[in-house]
């Protein structure tokens, strides 16, 4: 999702990213700030990324069922089709 998105962006080149963390940003820490508040309005939580990198970060650990993951992704298509 997030390398077709035109809104979200991963901050970690492909052959670099971690299977359990997923890192992103919109581009604009204002922006962040709302989808953090938007994914917990909608009971997703923890979504606002590293205090010291910002941006966004979905774990998805072990825990964490694919439909968890395919959730969150449909959130943040509906959220980018309505910007």
């Amino acid at each position: 999702f997030l390398d077709q998105s035109e809104l979200f962006k991963g901050n970690v080149e492909p052959a670099d990213r971690s299977l359990m963390n997923c890192t992103f940003t919109t581009g604009s820490e204002e922006e962040d700030a709302e989808v953090v508040k938007a994914t917990k309005a909608s009971g997703f939580d923890n979504l606002k990324g590293h205090r010291s990198v910002g941006g966004l970060r979905a774990s998805i650990y072990n825990a964490m069922p694919q439909e968890g993951v395919e959730a969150l992704v449909e959130f943040l298509k509906k959220y980018e089709a309505a910007k």
